[in-house]
Parts: C-alpha cells; sequence; structure tokens
C-alpha cells in the first residue's frame, strides 16, 4: 500500500479526523494548482483518471493509462513534487465505455483495461461492475456486481505481479452517483441506507473470498456511498450530518473491514465546513473534478473580458466565442444533458455547475485560443484595479505580494483556491 494511504488508514482509528482529496481531471492548469496545493499544505496528492477519460485506447483525452501517468508524474516533478507523495488512482474501473457490448466482451475489455492501469503504476483502483451491458437485466444483482469486481481484482493483481509493482489497493462499491452531477436534483439524493451498504460490503467479501482472493480483499481500503450530496446544472445538495449519522455509525461498528473508510463523489460546490464534516463522519475520500474545471472556465472567462478591456477586437483570442462555436460544432459532450430553450442552453453551456465545456479544452481551436489570450495578457502590464474586478480575490493576493499578476498563475491561483479548501477539510 502506497504510504500516503497506510497514514490515512492508520490515523483515523486513533481519532484524526484524516482525509484525502482526489482530484479527477487531466487539465494541466488544474494539476499544477493541485501540486501547488499539495506542496502548500504538505499533503499527499492523489490524481485520478476515469475509465472514460484515460484507456487503452485513449479515451477522450488521447492518453492510456501509462501516457497519463507519465503525464502527471512530469507535472508534479517539474514543480518539485517528490514522487512518494504522488497516487494515482483509477475511477469506475469496469464494463463502463462498454455497456453497449454483450457482458462478455464488455468485461474482456474491462480486463484489459484494469491491467493497464496497475501496469502504469496506477495504486489506487475503483472497481466498477454496476454497470449493465447489452445482454443484462435492466439491473444488476449485488452478487453480479461484487463477482466481476473480484474478476477484476483479480486481473489486476496478476498485473501487479507480472509488472513487479507493489499490489494495489481496492475501492469497491455499487452506490455511484452519475458522473458529472445530475441532471436535476429534484427532491434531492438519498443517504446509503446502512442495510445497503452492509450487502455490498458482505457480497463483496464473499466474491473475493470465492476467487481465493483474500489478500486482495484486506487491501480494500474504501466504498463508494451516497452521503447526501450532489449538484446538477445549478443547485447544489450540501451534506446534512443527520441524514447520514446512522451510515456514519454502521462503518464504525463493521468488522468484515477493520479500518474502511467512505468515499463521496460528486462532492463538488461543498462548503468548507461541510468537506470538513464529511471527514469527520467517515467519508474521508472526497472526489472532486467539475469544481476545479468550473474554476478554471471562470479565470480563463475572467481572463478574457481583461482582455476586452485592453485590446482592440482584432488582436484578441475571442476564447469565449471559440469555446462555444466548439461546443455548438460537436455537440455529443452537452446536447443530451442540457435541455430548455436556445437561450438557456447557451447559459448552460457556459456557466452550468455541471461545467460540461471542460471537454472541450483539448479542442486545438480552443486551445489555440487559450494560449493565444495568455500570451496577449503576458505582453501587457496588468491594471490591478481591472484584475481586482473580475479577479477579487487573485487581487488580493497579488497586493500581498503571494501572487505575480501573470495571466497563467491568476488562473492557477483561482483552482488552487477551491482545491485547498478540499486539503484543510482533510486536515492539511
Amino acid at each position: 500500500m502506497s504510504q500516503p494511504l497506510t497514514v490515512l488508514l492508520q490515523a483515523r482509528p486513533h481519532g484524526a479526523a484524516r482525509g484525502l482529496t482526489s482530484v479527477c481531471c487531466s487539465h494541466a492548469t488544474v494539476l499544477r494548482a493541485a501540486i501547488q496545493v499539495a506542496l502548500a499544505h504538505g499533503t499527499p496528492l492523489l490524481v485520478e483518471a476515469t475509465s472514460n477519460q484515460v484507456d487503452q485506447f485513449g479515451g477522450y483525452t488521447g492518453m492510456t493509462p501509462a501516457q497519463f501517468a507519465r503525464y502527471v508524474h512530469g507535472l508534479a516533478a517539474a514543480a518539485g513534487l517528490p514522487a512518494e507523495r504522488l497516487i494515482l488512482g483509477g475511477d469506475h474501473l469496469g464494463p463502463n465505455a462498454w455497456q453497449g457490448l454483450p457482458a462478455a466482451a464488455a468485461m474482456d475489455h474491462a480486463e484489459t483495461l484494469i491491467h493497464a492501469y496497475v501496469s502504469a503504476g496506477f495504486q489506487k483502483i475503483h472497481l466498477d461492475c454496476s454497470m449493465a451491458c447489452a445482454d443484462d437485466p435492466p439491473r444488476l444483482s449485488d452478487a453480479l456486481v461484487a463477482e466481476r469486481s473480484a474478476r477484476l481484482a483479480r486481473v489486476a493483481e496478476a498485473a501487479a505481479a507480472q509488472a513487479g509493482l507493489a499490489a494495489p489497493v481496492y475501492v469497491i462499491g455499487t452506490e455511484v452517483p452519475v458522473p458529472g452531477g445530475e441532471a436535476s436534483l429534484g427532491g434531492g439524493v438519498a443517504v446509503t441506507a446502512p442495510a445497503a451498504a452492509d450487502q455490498t460490503l458482505q457480497v463483496h467479501a464473499q466474491a473475493f473470498a470465492a476467487q481465493g482472493l483474500q489478500a486482495a480483499w484486506e487491501r480494500v481500503i474504501a466504498m463508494v456511498v451516497q452521503p447526501g450530496v450532489d449538484f446538477d446544472h445549478s443547485q447544489v445538495q450540501h451534506y446534512a450530518p443527520a441524514a447520514a449519522a446512522e451510515l456514519s455509525a454502521f462503518l464504525r461498528r463493521q468488522t468484515l473491514r477493520p479500518g474502511l473508510v467512505f468515499e463521496a463523489h460528486s462532492t463538488d460546490y461543498q462548503t468548507e465546513a461541510a468537506l470538513a464534516a464529511l471527514v469527520r463522519d467517515g467519508f474521508a475520500i472526497l472526489k472532486v473534478g467539475p469544481a476545479a474545471t468550473f474554476a478554471l472556465r471562470e479565470a480563463l472567462f475572467a481572463l478574457s473580458h481583461i482582455e476586452a478591456e485592453l485590446l482592440p477586437a482584432a488582436r484578441r483570442a475571442g476564447l469565449i466565442e471559440v469555446l462555444e462555436a466548439a461546443m455548438l460544432a460537436q455537440p455529443r459532450h452537452w446536447q443530451k444533458h442540457y435541455g430548455g430553450t436556445p437561450a438557456q442552453q447557451t447559459l448552460l453551456r457556459r456557466y452550468a455547475f455541471s461545467d460540461r465545456c471542460r471537454y472541450y479544452w483539448g479542442e486545438p481551436a480552443v486551445q489555440t485560443a487559450v494560449d493565444q489570450l495568455i500570451a496577449n495578457l503576458d505582453g501587457i502590464e496588468l491594471p490591478l484595479p481591472l484584475v481586482s474586478q473580475f479577479l477579487p480575490e487573485q487581487a488580493r493576493a497579488v497586493l500581498e505580494g503571494r501572487l505575480a499578476p501573470r495571466a497563467q498563475a491568476l488562473a492557477e491561483h483561482k483552482v488552487g483556491a477551491v482545491l485547498a479548501a478540499y486539503a484543510r477539510a482533510c486536515g492539511g
């Protein structure tokens, strides 16, 4: 087990409200900000890739697990973060990307996926076989989900041994929120019932035992449950400790996996107090993704507004317009998520908490516009009153001598402010 995870698990039984932030993002600016936060707070950095983002075929980032690992390690090394403080994780690893195939074919792909992640040095593996494939019933039984998860754990164990790497740690759990937030919170999401959490733990223990994976079972460190937090395009469901009290009590009394913690997904946009309460109550691994890229989008839009005040139209990057054009030209990442009138869809594309525009930062035209925006602003002196108008928190940091008034630094600082709240809540 990697040392930072060992420290986390060993500290909690002795009363330390320690947690770990999981940064689920591949954007270089977000990752650089996360690295700076880890350095400033003396914490480890857990970076996770999802199964649709990074896979053996490249995923939507175009990176295989080995390429993603090299990319993140390169960013960390360049910033001076020791390699032993960087943990790579794989999220929702299973047949997710191949649900349209028969289960046998989808699980074959999932085995290759798991092997690629572990062989590339990913140390934390979320086994997620909760989704139905083409020839499955609409809802899978807990036992079948657990059986498939154990099958993938067996592949992971063999991959680590073949590569001469330490065996990974595992996260299990079928109460997985919708990636990227809900389309609509409606009446809110329900907290996982303790009986359901117990059932998940029981069937996974049995499935691991049936496949002779006792050593792997002892490295199951966390279970994904729903603590009652989520977000949609414009609303946030905040953590209510009283509603999750029975679930937290179950975690303390269960004995199948001593030291087990809960992993909370979709914690984006929670207050710092709510994040700290989650960690205190056993939800010790906090996932964040869209909130970080939302802050990045806010920063880049703010810089675009600064550019518009300083440069004539012919010299501007026009990032906001270029991003909009890219999203309209390739609507597959937002069209089924954003309803309403054309005007409402425009607002959602730009400003929704679900932040579907995060899928477009890698588009060549959008990346070119970002690069031009940064170059344009780095070529002139940014008036501090103008920075204060659009990036007030960053302007204060400039006034205090903590931040250079440079476009890239301003953007990273804004993202870092989001991630720093997580670091503090996790005891950093």
